[in-house]
């Protein structure tokens, strides 16, 4: 095979590898781009082509993951992952694994490791490196690297998420729930939110966004039950998709561009947590990007006094 060959075939694990370390679609396209670069550059052949990419991506990662933090830091208010479609990345063996990992619950939990814990737990936990490996990619001692494994366990196993086991359960309440939303059912959508559900927005700053997460079933579903209908009278619409491995959907404007997503997880026959990511900057790898700001004004232009 050519390198540009043998690249391709990696291409999907060494995304998905930079996708759970950075939390961002657009950031780990760039580390995987970067990646190639350096290895079209080196004129030495690797013994392993898989373990010199994947410690050059997790490395890049790494790096711009510490520079990420004081942007994080700094920004205006809730931070959520960029929402990712599909996971390019399939391994039957570990598909219960990789779905979970790659949840936007698990995404926030990543966050509060620091980048080594991180990139140490993906790699460990997720991909099933040996520690041979991961020391190679972290640049620490294997028992460096048992240490960042067993701390990053510890953290994520105190908030790990759980989520509704069966597949189609979560599709069937999450189509009762996108029906009712569509409808403007407020007691349709109450009757589907667990009694403390939360709703938490990511604007940035860049787009209209929520002041602070709402809680409590009967706020979330006043909330919905009375915005979409009147987004649904200037013809935005949706769609239903998988978001994060997550039952969610896309929002459109009437000309078709993306204005937001909504992600659900479900739990014992009750949606517990709704995050939209409205930000345009984390929208832009699903296509062309909505005006929020001139939706949000229209929305408003046309509300009841």
């Amino acid at each position: 095979m050519s390198r540009t060959e043998e690249f391709q075939e990696l291409r999907p694990l060494l995304f998905s590898i930079a996708y759970r370390i950075l939390g961002s679609v657009g950031e780990a396209e760039d580390a995987v781009q970067e990646t190639w670069l350096r290895y079209e550059a080196t004129a030495t052949e690797p013994r392993s082509v898989k373990a010199y990419l994947s410690t050059t991506v997790t490395r890049i990662a790494i790096d711009v993951l510490r520079s990420a933090r004081v942007r994080r830091e700094q920004y205006v208010g809730e931070w959520l992952p960029e929402p990712l479609l599909d996971d390019p990345y399939e391994d039957p063996e570990r598909a219960a694994e990789l779905a979970e990992s790659v949840s936007m619950a698990a995404l926030l939990l990543l966050e509060r490791l620091s980048p080594l814990e991180r990139a140490a737990f993906v790699l460990r936990e997720v991909f099933d490196f040996g520690f041979p490996e991961v020391a190679a990619a972290v640049g620490r001692s294997e028992a460096a690297c048992r240490q960042l494994v067993s701390r990053a366990r510890r953290h994520m196993a105190a908030g790990r998420p759980r989520f509704e086991a069966d597949r189609e359960e979560r599709e069937k309440l999450a189509a009762r729930f996108f029906d009712a939303l569509r409808e403007g059912d407020v007691d349709g959508l109450r009757g589907l939110l667990a009694a403390d559900v939360s709703m938490v927005g990511d604007g940035g700053g860049r787009a209209p966004q929520l002041a602070r997460a709402v809680t409590g079933a009967q706020n979330v579903a006043r909330l919905l039950g009375s915005v979409f209908p009147r987004m649904a009278r200037i013809e935005v619409t949706f769609e239903p998709h998988q978001l994060n491995g997550q039952p969610g959907a896309i929002f459109h404007d009437r000309d078709g561009k993306v204005l937001h997503t909504l992600a659900l997880d479900i739990l014992d026959g009750r949606i517990q947590t709704i995050r939209a990511v409205i930000n345009p900057a984390k929208l832009g790898h699903m296509g062309p990007v909505a005006d929020a700001w001139a939706i949000h004004r229209e929305v408003q232009a046309g509300r009841p006094s």
